[in-house]
């Protein structure tokens, strides 16, 4: 299996190498779109901002290889947000393979941006069962809403889509890089999806 994992100007692309190394995957951080179309699986990581982010992808034209990508393509954090319609991060147009509308956490009660341990909610889907009620780790003040698509779930002040699925896109907004042992399995989960 050859995992691409798209290289442009985010962060967080060393720790998901790490991950990756850690469970002895063959894969290769790329900008070339012939290298991201033929790889069996790509990770499109991202700890960032959508306007910017989004720029660059359009200028380098990596936003329409994304939107082309036929395997099993795994979205995370920023990358979530950005497979999504439209981020309220700067009224910033997405990629639009999710219909949703990523919102920004409301002011009041809650610290933003949510930091830190949460658990893990109504988990079904592409993630394995016994993965309910365990901690992952997350760093963001934009959410995506529960949605149809929605197969994991945390809550900060309201419930929002911690992992989900469209065809072959698959997303999350934590860190699995960042989530000890639950998210080694998440990646897992991932890698055993066919191509």
């Amino acid at each position: 299996m050859k995992v691409a994992v798209i290289r442009y100007n985010a962060g967080n692309i060393r720790s998901v190498a790490f991950a990756l190394e850690r469970l002895q995957v063959d894969f290769e951080i790329t900008d070339h779109p012939e290298t991201i179309q033929s790889a069996d699986k790509v990770i499109f990581p991202g700890v960032g901002e959508a306007s910017s982010t989004m720029n660059y992808l359009r200028n380098t034209k990596l936003d329409e290889v994304i939107k082309s990508l036929k395997q099993p393509t795994l979205g995370i954090c920023l990358g979530m947000q950005l497979l999504c319609s439209h981020s309220e991060e700067n009224n910033t147009n997405c990629l639009g393979i999710f219909e949703d509308v990523v919102k920004r956490f409301p002011a009041g009660n809650i610290k933003i941006p949510h930091m830190g341990w949460n658990n893990l909610q109504k988990v079904s889907g592409w993630l394995d069962s016994a993965l309910e009620d365990q901690y992952v780790y997350f760093v963001h003040s934009y959410y995506v809403p529960v949605n149809p698509h929605t197969v994991a779930q945390a809550s900060y002040g309201s419930p929002f889509s911690a992992a989900m699925r469209k065809g072959n896109f698959f997303a999350v907004q934590f860190h699995p890089e960042k989530s000890a042992s639950a998210g080694i399995k998440i990646l897992r989960c991932f890698f055993q999806q066919p191509d």
